[in-house]
């Protein structure tokens, strides 16, 4: 008697419920994460929202949008960094109900399920899950680009180009690589015979003018600024060593892939005891551009970002991981046939839930062992909450007035930033805070913070240089969510009294 399991009957039956399921369900276990084991922020979030709350059109950060929508969610869940969380799982969701789109108007509504499980396993190890910046906020609208490219150029569907034209507005407002995306889907419609008769129109013009309107203000911060320019080319010496970085970060996107190669061991029919009863994943034969439309878009980013990465020493891939990765699981399915045997249905679900929990339980296992195990500190344990109240209050007992900026250790004084009374952040680095600089703030005064070694908290020489004539307070210690064999962080703290009647 054959066996199928309900899932398998699902995804034939009700694929888009299936989508929702599982996408949701993994959307919720990134939001309990942060709630039951985060005291702080991961990644660069602090800066996101330090930035955000400040509202500028251009940062050395890049286009403004992503900051905004961080700095909105964040005041809409009341000063909290779950609305953060939020939006970022916002994004997860559309980017995977945007690709099963895509995937069943290329390869059938069966099959584009398998693409969305597949390529939520690379995105679990190759994206960040809670880090919302710009590159979370790209891989939604790459995702919609290519749906909507796709409707253009596959299924020529004239009442794409405005949705299409949105698309390219919102993503020269995320990142600064929006340019070279946009110029990969030029290239690839010019490199077809269909996509040179959709060109042939006037609707592209009518698109190009709505991307312009949508983008203006940032184009005309650019044009004002001295930010366009691209890192400087490496001397031939240098040549081999990027050509090998780029080697690394490409190897590190094939490495991401590791949960399709297990299940694809796992799937194969080499020790099934019955594979002739393998329920079988069909879908409708393939539109040869399709198959092209795929192939490029999942190998072309890949490769180009790696190349340009490695040749400007950058430090991830241009465009994120999860831009370069997106249509990686719908390749696997383009290539794999029209028909598609599940041969061990119960270990391929085993083994796909696994991969979706193991970053997860990572998390968790950082956050709760490795305090035991090591002296190393474990950021998202900070307790920032406290950090920003304490030093937050104690500024306004002292000085009678709120606080309105605060500098010194740029990590510290990140956590401090998202405090409700939401100082400005002062930043003299890399990057820069243009609404704030060292002589405002000595006018208006503020709160200045760095590590302390000691009971004594004196400033470190290069905050002592920058702020002369400080008197350090006493230095506050805290403790971390889980202490273990870590030290107490012991931050030492001085006032700048604002000047003024």
């Amino acid at each position: 008697m054959r066996f199928t399991s309900l899932v398998v009957e699902l995804i034939r039956a009700r694929p888009r419920l299936v989508v929702w399921i599982v996408v949701l369900a993994q959307a919720v276990l990134w939001l309990l994460v942060p709630l039951l084991i985060y005291r702080s922020p991961p990644g660069d979030v602090a800066t996101v929202l330090a930035f955000g709350r400040e509202y500028q059109v251009g940062t050395d950060l890049g286009p403004p949008l992503a900051f905004w929508l961080a700095d909105i969610a964040f005041r809409a869940a009341g000063n909290h960094v779950f609305g953060v969380y939020l939006l970022a799982q916002v994004c997860a969701v559309a980017t995977f109900v945007s690709l099963y789109h895509l995937g069943r108007a290329i390869v059938g509504g069966q099959q584009a399920v398998l693409a969305v499980l597949l390529t939520m396993t690379v995105m679990a190890f190759s994206s960040p899950g809670l880090e919302f910046g710009p590159l979370v906020l790209a891989r939604p609208l790459w995702a919609l680009l290519l749906l909507h490219s796709w409707q253009l150029l596959g299924q020529n569907r004239r009442s794409a180009w405005f949705a299409w034209s949105i698309d390219c507005g919102l993503l020269l407002l995320t990142t600064p690589v929006a340019i070279g995306m946009i110029l990969l889907v030029a290239a690839f419609a010019l490199a077809t015979t269909r996509g040179r008769r959709t060109l042939a129109s006037f609707d592209p013009l009518f698109a190009l003018l709505v991307v312009i309107v949508l983008a203006l203000p940032y184009l005309i911060w650019l044009m004002r600024s001295d930010v366009v320019a691209l890192p400087p080319l490496p001397d031939v010496a240098e040549l081999r060593a990027r050509a090998m970085r780029s080697g690394v970060l490409l190897g590190g996107l094939v490495v991401s892939m590791a949960g399709i190669a297990l299940l694809v061991v796992l799937n194969s029919p080499w020790f099934a005891r019955k594979p002739e009863e393998a329920p079988v994943i069909y879908r409708p034969p393939i539109d040869p551009l399709g198959r092209q439309f795929v192939y490029f878009f999942a190998f072309a980013p890949a490769l180009i970002g790696s190349l340009l990465a490695g040749l400007f020493k950058l430090d991830h891939v241009v465009g994120g991981a999860g831009v370069a990765l997106l249509l990686s699981g719908l390749a696997v399915i383009v290539n794999a046939g029209d028909l598609i045997h599940l041969y061990r249905q119960r270990l391929l679900r085993s083994a796909w839930a696994a991969v979706i929990a193991a970053p997860a339980a990572a998390a968790v296992a950082a956050t709760l062992i490795v305090p035991w195990t090591d002296t190393a500190e474990v950021r998202t344990s900070m307790p920032a909450a406290s950090i920003g109240h304490f030093f937050a209050d104690s500024f306004e007992r002292r000085t009678n007035q709120r606080l309105r900026a605060v500098a010194g250790d740029p990590e510290l004084a990140r956590l401090i930033a998202m405090d409700p009374q939401r100082p400005h952040l002062l930043l003299e680095g890399t990057p820069r805070t243009p609404w704030l600089n060292a002589a405002k703030f000595n006018e208006t005064g503020g709160l200045i913070v760095w590590r302390a070694s000691d009971t004594s908290g004196m400033p470190p020489p290069e905050i002592a240089q920058r702020f002369p004539g400080l008197v350090p307070e006493v230095p506050r210690a805290f403790e971390w969510l889980v202490n273990g064999r870590q030290p107490l962080l012991r931050i030492g703290w001085a006032i700048v009294r604002p000047k003024g009647p």
